[in-house]
């Protein structure tokens, strides 16, 4: 496989800066909650609560969301899938949450965060926040929030987000077949 580049770490400072503008133009510091999807989702979560949290006095809750269990492919995934931690110490109800994803591909990972999210409690709303918009749904979901959208034919290239907290590094790739078929754009 031969890798493209698609977002630098500017590009994806650029994006998240972008997408916290739009959800402080959007809701009050003091109404907004945001959760990251394990793992990729938690450290740009992260980053966005940071911005959000930058330039004000409220507290604005933060947490992690694992939905491995959720998942409606979860006993083929894995022999033993990885459960990760849930932390999520705030009241769901009471807030208009950001749900934060690395990318967004079928829609099955967002379907089961949102269940599992419901086991929380109700949330005043629930929007969603992702670096990497890419098409290939197969559910009826959509980010109201993207840095960068994708079109690729499914099931062809990975889109593959590498982030410092895990990989040394910030950047977007995207994993081309040898033969050539299939584009980025």
């Amino acid at each position: 496989m031969s890798i493209r580049e698609l977002m630098n770490s500017a590009a994806i400072d650029a994006a998240l800066v972008e997408m916290a503008a739009a959800i402080r133009g959007d809701y009050a510091a003091a109404e907004v909650g945001i959760v990251g999807i394990h793992t990729g989702g938690v450290y740009l979560a992260d980053r966005i609560h940071a911005l959000l949290s930058r330039d004000g006095d409220t507290v604005i809750p933060s947490g992690s969301l694992d939905i491995t269990l959720y998942r409606d492919d979860w006993s083929t995934i894995a022999p033993n899938p990885v459960v990760r931690q849930t932390d999520i110490d705030f009241p769901v109800t009471d807030y208009h949450l950001i749900l934060v994803d690395d990318v967004i591909f079928t829609g099955r990972t967002i379907r089961a965060a949102l269940d599992a999210i419901m086991d929380y409690g109700r949330p005043k709303s629930i929007k969603l926040a992702v670096l990497v918009d890419r098409s290939g749904r197969e559910l009826p979901v959509q980010p109201d929030y993207s840095g960068l959208t994708v079109d690729m034919p499914f099931g062809r290239e990975l889109v593959d987000v590498q982030l410092k907290e895990k990989d040394g590094c910030d950047r977007v790739v995207v994993d081309l077949p040898e033969d050539g078929a299939g584009t980025a754009a």
